[in-house]
């Protein structure tokens, strides 16, 4: 029988953006031959990893092997096959939030403040034979990437906006068309981590792209989602940072209104803003600002203190239905200052609001653990987890609604 030993082939990995971020979940080799779908299994492979950021002063950031948790024969885009035999084999690897050789991106704190996609470096090694058609396939080493899929996020295209104020990046979601005549705008402003230039991290770097699911689609009623970028920060303001004023809010209004007239389905009576952490901020200051544009808004863990608000501002504020989601053990945004004596503001003046606020914010999947069994439990910053996993629910006349159930209902016309 006939070996073939240490030939030259390719990998593809697969990016799936997680709770806690984006996550190499498979790679897919080419091993240019028909294999059978009981010759590969779980030990067939092994799979090393570096990761490297090359904007850092010292870019290595760590090298090791992945755990394999499973592989089997697949299409060219990693499913699995149950009949038949394929060239591709995919090998899933175990991810979780703490399980940094799974991140294809890195937050730089020595330099830009941001996220960001990195080199993302991987060998897998044929540890056990392979026999097809008569040929041993044995002892393969596969290290040339020729691609990667981004599962989601691909589902967007990006584009920037030039005003005379600002140049921002964006990302956006074009739904399914059908026989619909109009359809919402949904537009998410991003956190201090995924400035920038590049939108995907925008959308990458966080759970962004959950919007563009079916179950949240059918929510909102078939809605763009829109996700501009600043090249700094949302919460710069003209005299301070975080000051209740931001050097980018003309260029993201007018952002918007291009976008608007660029396509003419957009109903602008259901136009919907949020966004979290220095993103929640600027939420609030559009709701302000704009408060007859706006048919809801949702403010995630938004750092936009208190005492920057005035009695007007409420007002305004009052004349859109607000949600807003937050963690009492939130300490990079302590609500004490922030949402809390807001949301009370906007009920002593009757306005349409809820909050949900949570104890803490923990893994409701199931799937991750610490170490005494318990669900694992994340920075207490992180409630936008909820809200992309359309989690916070209130009951209204009886009925129960999600969150993206209720923002769906929202409308400037009713």
């Amino acid at each position: 029988m006939a070996s073939k030993r240490n030939t030259t082939h390719v990998y593809i990995t697969v990016v799936e953006i997680e709770d806690w971020g984006p996550a190499v979940t498979k790679v897919i080799i080419d091993l240019g031959k028909k294999i059978p779908l009981n010759e590969v299994k779980k030990d067939t492979f092994k799979v090393h990893v570096t990761r490297s950021d090359e904007r850092l002063s010292k870019p290595f950031l760590e090298e090791g092997n992945r755990k394999v948790s499973g592989a089997y024969v697949s299409d060219n885009k990693g499913n699995q096959l149950v009949c038949g035999t394929s060239n591709y084999v995919a090998i899933e690897m175990e991810i979780g939030p703490t399980i940094r050789l799974g991140s294809p991106m890195n937050y730089d704190g020595e330099g830009s403040g941001y996220n960001h996609w990195i080199q993302y470096e991987v060998t897998i090694y044929q540890v056990e034979d392979i026999v097809t058609h008569g040929e041993v396939i044995k002892d393969l080493i596969i290290n040339r990437s020729v691609g990667e899929i981004r599962k989601l996020v691909d589902q967007f295209q990006i584009g920037n906006h030039n005003s005379d104020k600002k140049t921002l990046t964006y990302a956006e979601y074009i739904p399914k068309k059908g026989n619909q005549q109009k359809h919402p705008l949904f537009i998410w402003l991003h956190g201090a981590g995924e400035g920038g230039t590049d939108p995907t991290v925008a959308i990458g770097g966080t759970k962004v792209v959950n919007f563009n699911t079916e179950e949240i689609q059918d929510h909102l009623h078939n809605a763009y989602i829109l996700v501009p970028q600043t090249h700094g920060f949302w919460m710069e303001g003209f005299i301070g940072f975080g000051d209740g004023t931001s050097i980018y809010q003309e260029a993201l209004m007018s952002l918007i209104e291009e976008y608007m007239a660029s396509h003419l389905d957009i109903d602008p009576n259901r136009i919907y803003i949020g966004g979290y952490s220095n993103g929640g901020y600027m939420t609030m200051l559009m709701l302000r600002d704009y408060p007859d544009f706006f048919a809801a808004g949702l403010p995630t863990c938004e750092a936009l203190r208190d005492d920057l608000i005035t009695k007007k501002d409420i007002s305004n504020l009052a004349k859109t239905p607000i949600w807003f989601v937050h963690a009492k053990n939130d300490s990079t945004v302590d609500p004490i200052q922030t949402v809390l004596p807001i949301y009370k503001r906007l009920l002593a003046i009757g306005a349409h609001v809820h909050l949900s606020l949570y104890d803490r914010i923990v893994d409701k999947t199931g799937l991750y653990k610490d170490g005494e069994g318990n669900p694992y439990e994340y920075d207490g910053h992180f409630s936008w987890i909820h809200v992309y996993n359309n989690n916070p629910i209130i009951t209204l006349n009886g009925d129960k609604l999600t969150i993206m159930e209720w923002l769906g209902n929202q409308s400037l016309s009713v």
